[in-house]
């Protein structure tokens, strides 16, 4: 498979393939009745790989017009670009060396986020790939300028700004494919842009292309179509989607076998495929949002929803109706803090520093024994309603310990700014809660891994957890526990959420955990499931009959949801 390399000004080469697959979508998206002018533009055209797709459909057509507009800051890309499309001779080229979002008919002055429109609209078709970056990293000064013209707040993407330069410049009815991050289309802090492309677009398709590796970053994308709305009123919700994963486990026999993973996208058919030692899962249908604009979006087919909609049935609750998922613990200094092996410190502070760390390297999925030597400096305790933090002066020896690092610690200007002590973790989490009973499991994991904790562990930044204060809460913390690390949850997490990871790996956000459905808890069926977990935390992680028993709590997750 082709490969992209990252520009210095964080777009991307688009392999041609993709380039190619982009351009058909468009170009079949146009009106039966062609115009006599098309004016297509790419705002972050980098060598010209889309504008040279896209100007491949044009080319043997007689009768129109045909202008290439296209920006990049970098004038080596643009001069490259120029090259590239001089073949088409009969289009009028102009590659500018600016920056598309400061050029004409952008944005002539701050507005609202949902009324930026003006009357300089001129792009009949857009093509991109804009650059895929925080805007922190462009520095403090331009992330500001950009967030203040664009009225953007918290941590956004350049993408963001470019999808709302773009949507300014396209005209009413205008066609718009983009490729981007797929980050938007799932997470609560893709929100803004999703909302705002419902107001301004008809949605046409969205692709997922997930960890299907079509460039060489870290980056997921994503493919998003649309035709700019004539009536923002009108909501559509007959979106198509496809979304295309590695498989990296379950059954991989009667695949069906593709030359390339574009081949499979044109199939546009719901299987499994494989293309030499890869094998894909791709899955089409018609894109899901509510009328609730801060509910994510779900990729699910007919036969998808049907199940989901059983599990709804028999859910009686869902996790963020008893409890609250909580993150762990951040020391924004975990050199200093935490360490496998104390024992080599010259100067080993007092034990009732020492607290034992469950953290995403050390978690297993059972088991109430861990024997990891994970272990934190925690200087907070609880007392008379607060939290309070353990005076040093009062522990030589800690003293002495964190006294080596303070410069390192002192640094942490924003707890010095709180005016904490500048040896306290920068969010230590309410210590009296530690001694209760605990699920915890990891931020980032291949397979759900909820473990049990009953003997007072901290749990690090890198895991979440949900805490019993009562018998009562107690039982329904095991019920959770079999519902989580069940396959049917794996399957659901994966339908509703849609949050994989390269090579397989989930996101257990708060987000999603919240939104986990769990039977009736007075259900025979979850009763049973109680006790085969209480079971399964008695054992050994190497226990033979770990694997026994986990087939009989998939049989009983599947009975409490009534399958």
């Amino acid at each position: 498979m082709e490969e992209a390399t990252i520009k210095n000004t964080g777009a991307t080469f688009t392999p041609k393939g993709l380039s190619d697959f982009l351009a058909n979508k468009i170009f079949y998206e146009l009106d039966s009745t062609l115009k006599d002018s098309y004016t297509i533009l790419d705002p972050a055209c980098g060598e010209g790989e889309l504008l040279s797709s896209i100007s491949e459909k044009f080319n043997d057509l007689t009768n129109i017009d045909v202008n290439i507009r296209g920006f990049d800051t970098n004038i080596n890309y643009v001069v490259t670009a120029r090259n590239n499309l001089a073949k088409f001779k009969n289009f009028n080229i102009n590659i500018e060396n600016k920056d598309f979002l400061i050029s004409d008919g952008v944005l002539l002055e701050p507005k609202n986020l949902f009324n930026q429109f003006d009357d300089k609209e001129f792009a009949d078709l857009i093509i991109a790939n804009p650059p895929y970056v925080r805007t922190q990293i462009l520095g403090a000064e331009k992330a500001q300028e950009i967030a203040k013209r664009f009225n953007l707040k918290g941590r956004v993407d350049l993408y963001y700004p470019f999808l709302i330069a773009m949507t300014n410049v396209l005209k009413t009815g205008g066609i718009i494919g983009v490729i981007t991050s797929n980050r938007y289309l799932t997470t609560k802090s893709g929100e803004t842009i999703r909302n705002y492309l419902l107001d301004n677009y008809e949605l046409i398709e969205v692709i997922d292309l997930g960890d299907t590796k079509v460039f060489d970053a870290a980056v997921l994308p994503a493919i998003f179509i649309g035709r700019k709305k004539t009536n923002k009123k009108i909501l559509v919700n007959n979106c198509r989607f496809a979304k295309i994963y590695e498989q990296t486990e379950g059954e991989r026999q009667d695949t069906i076998k593709s030359d390339s993973l574009f081949d499979i996208l044109i199939k546009n058919k719901t299987g499994i495929y494989s293309v030499e030692s890869k094998i894909y899962n791709l899955s089409v249908g018609y894109l899901k949002h509510s009328n609730v604009k801060t509910d994510v979006w779900k990729f699910t087919s007919d036969e998808e929803n049907k199940w989901i909609e059983q599990i709804k049935l028999k859910t009686g609750f869902f996790i963020g109706e008893r409890f609250k998922v909580r993150v762990g613990v951040k020391s924004c200094a975990d050199n200093v803090f935490i360490k496998q092996d104390w024992s080599k410190e010259e100067t080993l502070p007092e034990n009732v520093f020492f607290k034992p760390l469950i953290s995403q390297e050390n978690i297993q999925r059972w088991c109430s024994k861990n024997d990891s030597e994970l272990k934190i400096l925690y200087p907070h305790y609880y007392q008379d309603g607060k939290r309070m933090v353990l005076d040093i002066d009062l522990y030589p020896k800690a003293k002495a310990y964190l006294e080596k690092h303070k410069t390192q610690l002192t640094s942490r200007n924003y707890l010095i700014d709180a005016g904490r002590n500048w040896y306290e973790l920068w969010v230590p989490q309410n210590p009296l809660l530690w001694n209760y009973p605990k699920l915890v499991f990891p931020d980032i994991s291949l397979n759900a891994r909820f473990y049990y904790d009953e003997k007072g562990s901290i749990v690090n930044g890198n895991c979440y957890w949900i805490v019993a204060k009562d018998n009562t809460e107690k039982n329904l913390l095991f019920l959770i526990q079999g519902i989580a690390n069940s396959e049917l949850m794996a399957k659901y997490h994966d339908l509703c959420f849609n949050n994989k990871l390269y090579s397989g790996r989930r996101r257990y956000l708060t987000q999603y955990i919240e939104k986990y459905p769990i039977p009736n808890p007075k259900d025979i069926n979850s009763l049973k499931i109680i006790d085969l977990v209480k079971e399964l935390n008695t054992l050994s992680q190497d226990n033979v009959e770990i694997n026994e028993l986990e087939l009989k709590l998939n049989a009983l997750v599947e009975k409490a949801f009534g399958f």
